[in-house]
């Protein structure tokens, strides 16, 4: 499986390089070692994210709404600017994908692929197989095991095979397990079994060879009986040939509340031994879990949870990416919970926290 992780990192390479001609301006992402280097373009300013991030040959992102991306242009403006890789934030999944069971809407996805392209921006797919935003079409059928396996099968393959060699990275399978390491008591377990997770993994590479494929869990970065199931799966998978080839840490927590470096690190490193990469991939960080606080040291501890954890990413070569989701706070799905919320890098009108800063510097290093 060695092998084939180099491979899938070359050819990688030669997306975003093929992405990078397409678009005006000059320089792609382009690397001998399969990372991203010197794609945005240098200006007689501070450095963005994005040009740190690329100058170390590494990925820093967010997760891209499309009713703000659709209407404002200062929210389209901060993702070219910072961020050389992005996630659809819902419009790759089943529900607006597939809301029939004859019918695709590849409409709004195909909007946030142009953009990507034009500016150089590495996509990660998200997600192929969850229990959450399915169609009631899925939820409410009547299936036995061969006709589920066969929905699950047609709609991994006409997705990934729509976006072959486009779509860099998918995260194939969302949230299996439950944080005592049992399975998940969803549709695709329930009919189909425990093996519907290797299922999608292996028709996700048969549509398209060249994408890195991913797990991607919640509260799975420390060590913690989920993460050591999810480590378990993966040295199954990878002793039986089945290609998956990276573990996605979520990462939503708080300044109260957080994964200490030194557990992410022990973790990084054994899946780093199964030739694994890891991803940070949604990342928001909670301030007001502690209403004491005041708001400077609100900023304060955000700042350090976000510059703690991306250190301990960029301590270890198999941890390559580190995605908010979100672009900036203005419309960050946390406000449906707290109006005051304030969990990103960027605030309400896209300008620099100081979670920002904190991230520039450790970037700087």
């Amino acid at each position: 499986m060695g092998s084939r992780v180099g491979g899938v990192c070359l050819m990688l390479l030669a997306l975003v390089a093929l992405t990078s001609c397409a678009s005006a301006g000059s320089g792609g992402l382009k690397d001998e070692g399969g990372k991203p280097t010197g794609t945005a373009s240098d200006k007689d300013t501070a450095p963005t994210l994005r040009q740190l991030a690329e100058r170390r040959g590494f990925f820093v992102g967010a997760a891209v709404n499309y009713d703000p991306f659709s209407k404002d242009a200062a929210y389209r403006q901060a993702i070219a600017d910072q961020f050389n890789i992005l996630t659809p934030e819902n419009d790759m999944k089943f529900m607006r994908l597939h809301p029939e069971k004859d019918r695709y809407t590849f409409d709004q996805a195909d909007k946030l692929m142009a953009f990507a392209a034009e500016h150089r921006i590495t996509v990660r797919g998200h997600t192929l197989v969850w229990h959450r935003s399915l169609p009631k079409w899925v939820e409410e059928g009547q299936w036995d095991k061969e006709q589920l396996k066969a929905v699950m099968k047609e709609h991994i393959q006409t997705v990934v095979s729509r976006y072959k060699g486009k779509i860099a990275v998918w995260d194939v399978v969302n949230e299996a397990f439950n944080d005592d390491g049992s399975y998940r008591d969803n549709i695709w377990h329930k009919v189909i079994g425990p093996e519907y997770i290797e299922l999608a993994f292996r028709w996700a590479h048969e549509a398209d060879p060249g994408a890195l494929l991913y797990y991607n869990d919640y509260t799975n970065e420390s060590m913690t009986t989920k993460s050591n199931r999810i480590y378990e799966m993966s040295r199954d998978f990878r002793s039986r040939q089945v290609p998956i080839d990276g573990i996605g840490w979520q990462m939503h927590v708080r300044t109260m509340n957080y994964a200490s470096p030194d557990k992410m690190k022990q973790n990084l490193q054994r899946l780093g031994a199964l030739g694994l990469q890891v991803q940070i991939t949604e990342m928001d960080v909670k301030v007001n879990d502690n209403k004491d606080n005041t708001q400077d040291d609100k900023m304060k501890r955000q700042a350090d949870v976000y510059a703690g954890t991306l250190s301990a990413c960029l301590g270890e070569k198999n941890c390559t990416a580190f995605i908010t989701w979100g672009v900036g706070d203005k419309y960050t799905y946390l406000k449906d919970q707290d109006p005051k919320e304030q969990p990103l890098l960027l605030d309400e009108r896209f300008q620099s926290k100081p979670a920002y800063h904190a991230v520039m510097d450790v970037l700087k290093r």
